[in-house]
């Protein structure tokens, strides 16, 4: 598997918006112009991942000083179950493993019309070593469960310093619901 740096200006640029505008809901994206401008700002790990010329997937990776932060990660419609999403996380469990790595989902508690994937990507998690850290938060009513690679105490302020660093480049984060 190959991985490359996303910038601004990579040739598959388009190829890795498209993925990214499908694969999550648009109440769980950040508008792409406004990505775009936080990668440049931030020091944030986005990759696009390879079979060959083949464009797998992505994730975008928020490393801190504390812990990382696993922020998006899609694998191609028409390649999920193929093992390429396992091989990703891999990947990406190898190179952070200094450091708790954090995500967060949405939960697999919360009704929804895709409960049954959010049950799987849990499940996937959980058998990749993530815990659930009984932390968790909404946002425009959807609920979100945080998991963790790693040992390291991990609380609903650690989450929120997280979420303020965000902030503080990306202006209309939009607030948790209390």
């Amino acid at each position: 598997m190959r991985e490359e740096h996303i910038t601004s200006t990579n040739t598959d640029i388009e190829v890795v918006k498209y993925l990214y505008e499908t694969a999550f809901p648009i109440e769980e994206q950040i508008p792409w112009s406004d990505l775009i401008c936080l990668i440049e700002q931030m020091p944030l790990d986005f990759t696009a991942y390879y079979d060959g010329s083949t464009f797998i997937g992505l994730t975008i990776v928020y490393p801190r000083h504390d812990l990382n932060w696993f922020w998006y990660f899609a694998v191609e419609e028409h390649l999920r179950g193929k093992g390429y999403g396992q091989q990703i996380l891999t990947c990406l469990i190898n190179r952070y493993k200094t450091k708790p790595l954090i995500l967060d989902m949405e939960s697999p508690e919360q009704p929804s019309a895709n409960i049954s994937q959010r049950c799987r990507r849990h499940e996937f998690y959980l058998r990749n070593g993530f815990h659930d850290t009984g932390v968790g938060r909404t946002f425009d009513g959807i609920s979100y469960t945080i998991m963790m690679l790693g040992s390291a105490p991990f609380s609903l302020k650690d989450y929120d310093n997280i979420l303020n660093d965000l902030r503080c480049h990306w202006g209309a984060m939009p607030n948790p619901e209390q």
